[in-house]
């Protein structure tokens, strides 16, 4: 009989992923098994995959260990290794909900950006803490065909680029990564956001995420995107000491982002489970041949 893998599915505002629950860290999740998991024709399909490991069964999470049981060992759909996926630590959360693990109220979540803090209220949404924007001086320049536009640099734990268009079509068909400039600005490449106005603090975008391909949400994206747009919009909460939230509209739903006057960013969304199932061995090992 073949080895048998648990597996689940999941998606935050429809950026999917496929979850391999391996709380010993007892799979050897190869890029190429990777690849063959996210496949949506051959394989189950996702835009990237949730390892699920105990942070002291990790090497790169143990130091982790004391403050989160659990790390986040996240790969883009490409079999990439990612520091960050907003998204995916709701999807990741709620995993933990639903597997019994983790109860309503705050978690923590080791990731490759940093320990998170993730809170699952009763309505449902999934609040994650994700951090402090840096935003690297200098200037940036993305380019579809034959057009550019600047954009900011910011960082949420991974690299953005942020550009504001008239209309997100303004942004083609994202089967490509974006050209950007200066190649020193992002050395190992970079997620680009294309912004376009919705309202009074509302914004729509259109993502290419380093490593998926156009990708129906972006919660990094999404914080980045409502960072970007405050510093557009004349609005710091350092400075000025008031909270400033932006509504950010994703092809898959909505997200609401809230820059703290600590600079911390909260994004809040919501997170589904939506099957279960075993991936044949045998299928997964002839896969990566």
């Amino acid at each position: 009989m073949s080895t048998r893998i648990a597996f689940l599915k999941g998606h935050g505002t429809e950026n999917d992923f496929v979850i391999v629950p391996d709380p010993e860290n007892a799979i050897d999740l190869t890029p190429a098994a990777v690849v063959a998991l996210c496949d949506r024709r051959a394989g189950i399909g996702g835009d990237g995959v949730l390892h699920v490991v105990r942070s002291a069964a990790h090497p790169e999470a143990e130091e982790m260990a004391a403050e989160a049981e659990w790390f986040m060992d996240y790969r883009n759909g490409d079999g990439s290794v990612a520091e960050m996926c907003g998204n995916g630590v709701r999807v990741f959360a709620r995993y933990l909900q639903h597997a019994g693990h983790v109860a309503e109220g705050d978690i923590a979540v080791a990731t490759r950006g940093g320990v998170k803090t993730v809170h699952i209220a009763k309505d449902g949404d999934i609040t994650v803490g994700m951090g402090k924007a840096r935003l690297p001086e200098g200037d940036v320049t993305v380019s579809v065909d034959e057009r550019s536009w600047p954009a900011r640099n910011v960082n949420m734990g991974n690299p953005h680029a942020v550009a504001f268009v008239d209309d997100l079509a303004d942004a083609g068909d994202l089967l490509s990564p974006p050209p950007f400039s200066p190649a020193a600005a992002y050395p190992d490449g970079v997620n680009v956001e294309f912004v376009a106005d919705r309202g009074p603090r509302h914004v729509a975008m259109r993502v290419h995420e380093r490593g998926s391909g156009e990708t129906r949400s972006c919660g990094t994206g999404a914080c980045a995107v409502a960072v970007a747009t405050a510093r557009r919009d004349g609005a710091d909460p350092a400075v000025t000491g008031t909270p400033v939230s932006y509504t950010v509209d994703v092809l898959g739903g909505t997200l609401v982002i809230t820059e703290r006057p600590d600079g911390e960013i909260e994004m809040t969304g919501p997170a589904v489970i939506v099957a279960e199932g075993e991936i044949d061995g045998d299928w997964l090992a002839d896969a990566v041949r």
